[in-house]
């Protein structure tokens, strides 16, 4: 039986979804971050639990041909670019994979037809916000980056080859401002001191950068200091605010925001429709794989001009106003948060997008409403959080019937879920489409077209 520290010699035969080898000592899965499949590699453990261990890589006895030297000094640490260290021809496969294992093993589908993932163009300097906490190193100075993996300390950061180089630019700017100005950081355990993220987005296409600092209170030392040297070293910036953050959570925003300088919103330009984005507006952090994400989501929909579709979980209503555009007659959005869908109505009026409603509500309790009314719906689009549709959701989609389904998710494992239950419903699922929206990270939208069986309901098509 292996136990802690244990050196053993193993290969690495294939990867978890979070992307960390996996070998065998004693009979027993050991998992290895940092490996890849084919490595040859001397292996410690670090913690043994029942039915599996963790280990930590050693020694590199024969690579991989999937391994590639990782271009990122802290990528180890940092631990969001899992698979910086192989090709990406090697991390599509696994992401893939992943995607198939979901469907058959946990899902039960057997041959259920899945189109080629959609890789993307760019691998680096895609991502259009980032947020980075804030806090004291042990010699009593600003830190400010990323958190180390599974944990909240924080990998004092310079620079992320996943976001764009603006960001560097104003982050170097904020850290040496806080030098001059003195302003205190935020400590969590005492809940006292002012900073506590640099928060950012800027528009892709627009080019556009809002800077956002978290803070534990209304008011900063040196504000007319700090937009000045943001301004200086980062002529892109449209706008300077503060976000009010007083409450002990890990919740990154506050509700309040206060302009420092110029406007609090940046805009950008998705599938040829304008978006006015806030700090706590949901859009897409990729935005070129959005653009694959929704033009695939748009024809699995199979709009013709005749059809009413259902945007649950609309947000600013981004992917249901480009089916408006796309071709439905009718859309309707429906979310809880009233402040985004106030955001869609704008954003529907700015883009003069008149067959498009959004409201606030229930999306389950819309659902049986417009049932019991007998208001036909024929296709469902559903883009939920990571934790996947409730049964209760799923039910009263049922109950609404729309002919066809189309259900985007981030998490596989609670999408097939979802599925087998509507399966077993009524409705079966056509195609999988995977998009890889985070290249080198462990993360993998999926797109599935569910139709609904014909026969199987007692209603006909509406």
């Amino acid at each position: 039986m292996i136990k802690k520290n244990d050196l053993f010699e193993a290969e690495i035969t294939a990867m978890t979804a979070e992307g960390s080898g996996i070998c065998r000592a004693d009979g027993m899965a050991v998992f290895v971050p940092g490996t890849a499949v084919g490595d040859r590699c001397v292996v410690r453990v670090v913690k043994v639990l029942k039915k599996y261990a963790f280990g930590r890589l050693e020694e590199l006895l024969t690579p991989s041909p999937d391994r590639t030297t990782p271009d990122c000094s802290i990528a180890g640490p940092c631990g969001g670019c899992v698979y910086r260290h192989i090709t990406y021809e090697a991390e599509l496969k696994i992401k893939t994979q992943r995607v198939r294992d979901a469907l058959e093993r946990i899902g039960g589908f057997e041959n259920i037809p899945m189109e080629p993932i959609l890789g993307a163009p760019s691998r680096t300097r895609y991502r259009n916000k980032c947020q980075l906490p804030i806090g004291l190193s042990k010699n009593g100075e600003m830190q400010m980056g990323f958190y180390a993996v599974n944990s909240h300390r924080i990998i004092d950061t310079h620079t992320c080859l996943l976001q764009p180089e603006v960001f560097d630019r104003a982050a170097e700017a904020f850290r040496a401002w806080q030098k001059l100005s003195g302003e205190s950081i935020y400590d969590e355990a005492a809940h006292s001191g002012v900073l506590r993220h640099l928060y950012m987005r800027c528009g892709e296409k627009s080019g556009e950068v809002l800077v956002c600092i978290v803070a534990n209170g209304a008011k900063l030392h040196g504000e007319d200091l700090l937009v000045k040297m943001l301004r200086e070293a980062v002529p892109e910036i449209t706008g300077i605010v503060v976000n009010i953050n007083r409450e002990r959570t890990n919740v990154v925003l506050g509700r309040e925001l206060r302009t420092l300088w110029g406007k609090p919103t940046i805009r950008d330009t998705l599938c040829r429709l304008e978006f006015e984005i806030s700090p706590h507006a949901f859009y897409q952090v990729n935005r070129t794989q959005a653009e694959a994400l929704y033009n695939k989501a748009a024809e699995y929909a199979g709009l013709t001009g005749a059809e009413t579709l259902l945007d649950l979980y609309c947000g600013t209503g981004t992917i249901g106003l480009v089916a408006a555009k796309r071709g439905a007659r009718q859309v309707i959005g429906v979310d809880t948060v009233a402040s985004a869908v106030r955001d869609a109505r704008e954003n529907a009026k700015h883009n003069g997008v008149e067959n498009a409603r959004f409201a606030v509500g229930d999306a389950g309790a819309f659902m049986r409403e417009r049932a019991a009314a007998g208001d036909a719906v024929d296709v469902l689009l559903m883009d939920p959080p990571r934790a996947g549709s409730s049964e209760e959701f799923l039910a009263a989609a049922v109950t609404l019937a729309p002919r066809r389904i189309v259900y985007i998710s981030c998490n596989p494992t609670t999408q097939v879920r979802d599925l087998a239950f509507l399966r077993q419903r009524g409705y079966a699922v056509r195609t999988v489409q995977p998009v890889d929206m985070f290249p080198h990270t462990d993360h993998i939208e999926t797109i599935a077209l569910v139709e609904r069986v014909a026969g199987f309901f007692e209603r006909s098509d509406r």
